[in-house]
């Protein structure tokens, strides 16, 4: 009679320490060469306008075809994840968007720009569920979100960095070689996770093994549960706001005020560096909440719907900065609460998949603001398209009200059963 399996033995503690140490800093820089890609077109759109002969809608779309490749990506990046495990995605991901990058640096027309950005928009989509489930693979329940949180202050940290580094450059050498520098990036940080990533956390005993889940129950599971698709529109919310802004407030800095680009890369580094500070704070409160989102997005977003209105209608370059900072700021208090719930209700099979979709609604926003608030600027003014982005404050707000609060709610309204021990350790506040 064989020998009943046994469960693996926790990790010791530094040797847990230390593997969720190496995961977060690796997490962070690809996180960080990935929004970095994503940042460098809304820096040089200016002179793509002038070489191509773009009005702002059609600079719009070129940001927009990143987006709807983005987007498509999503679950199916979540199922090549569960299916296929996290780093090996990753690693595709890496890949595949550094050399789609790269190849954009030598587009010769509208149309082929277009095509290289829904390409590279496909080979970054997988990225995030994959690099998701990374993340949970490697901590546990109870740090996840501070983990999490720190990882992805990157992407503020990303708008800090590339407009100080890539407007001196497309200054002195163009805007093809802005591209062409971060695929170098992107390879770099692919090096280092082949290298350097640590195998995941043992199992506990009863936890589900998400590489063996098949991938067609796995998608119609996920994806009939409705809650999580509110938990989407809440991040549409977050991200109509955070890509309206990248998108345009370098146009807007440079064509309203007669801002250099480099002295533009200086001031929307202000308002990123708020932004990084704010994510890693919210992911600490998530945590210390258990959740209950609605406690750190409501008033957030309040404060950020004002202060979109007074930085839309502000007559000077200080006032509009200023404001501006302070709605980046209260807006991404909300980034990692919105995962917090989903990736402690969900079970391991599910998280690639079922992060995918939170995603999803962030990836929507970047395909339908930027193109709506070049219409819109086009029609009426930058003030008017800056006005809209309260839009995005009001669905966040309203989206928390109306999601479950915790991961026992969450469960419940998803029916999904608590079946693993590393999802049910975590204490929610009473």
């Amino acid at each position: 009679m064989p020998a009943p399996t046994l469960p693996a033995p926790p990790a010791a503690p530094s040797a847990h320490r230390r593997t969720v140490r190496v995961t977060v800093v690796l997490l962070f820089a690809a996180w960080l060469v990935d929004y970095a890609d994503r940042l460098v077109i809304n820096l040089v759109l200016p002179s793509l306008g002038a070489e191509f002969d773009l009005d702002r809608t059609r600079q719009g779309l070129v940001v927009s075809a990143f987006f709807l490749a983005y987007a498509l990506c999503q679950i199916p990046g979540g199922l090549l994840a569960d299916r296929f495990g996290g780093r090996r995605v990753t690693l595709w991901a890496l890949l595949t968007w550094s050399v789609f990058t790269a190849l954009t640096g030598f587009a010769w027309s509208f149309a082929v720009l277009l095509a290289l950005r829904f390409a590279f928009g496909a080979a970054e989509g997988i990225f995030p569920p994959a690099a998701t489930k990374v993340l949970v693979e490697r901590t546990r329940p109870e740090e996840r979100m501070s983990a999490n949180g720190t990882v992805m202050s990157s992407n503020a940290l990303a708008a800090v960095i590339t407009p100080l580094a890539v407007a001196p450059l497309v200054a002195v050498f163009g805007w093809r070689s802005a591209f062409w520098s971060t695929a170098a990036l992107g390879i770099l940080a692919l090096v280092a996770v082949r290298l350097w990533l640590p195998a995941p956390l043992p199992r506990t005993e009863g936890a589900e093994d998400a590489g063996t889940e098949a991938a067609g129950p796995a998608l119609r599971a996920v994806l009939r549960k409705g809650v999580l698709w509110r938990f989407a529109l809440m991040m549409f919310g977050y991200s109509t706001i955070v890509w309206g802004l990248n998108t345009w407030v370098p146009s807007y800095l440079s064509e309203e005020h007669g801002v250099s680009l480099t002295s533009a890369g200086a001031l929307i580094a202000i308002p990123a560096l708020g932004a990084a500070l704010a994510t890693v704070l919210g992911g600490r409160l998530a945590d210390r909440l258990g959740g209950h989102h609605r406690k750190i997005i409501v008033p957030g977003m309040a404060v950020s719907a004002v202060a979109l209105l007074l930085m839309a209608n502000a007559p000077s370059v200080t006032g509009f900065v200023v404001f501006g900072t302070v709605a980046v700021f209260a807006a991404s208090l909300a980034y990692m609460p919105i995962f917090a719930v989903p990736l402690a209700g969900l079970s391991p099979a599910y998280v690639g998949v079922g992060s995918a979709v939170v995603i999803l609604g962030g990836q929507v926003a970047g395909m339908v603001a930027p193109p709506v608030m070049g219409t819109l600027a086009d029609a009426f003014s930058f003030q008017v398209a800056f006005g809209f982005l309260v839009l995005g404050a009001l669905i966040a707000a309203v989206m928390a009200c109306l999601t479950p609060q915790d991961a026992a709610a969450f469960r419940a309204a998803a029916d999904e059963p608590s079946t693993s021990p590393a999802l049910t350790t975590a204490k929610d506040p009473a």
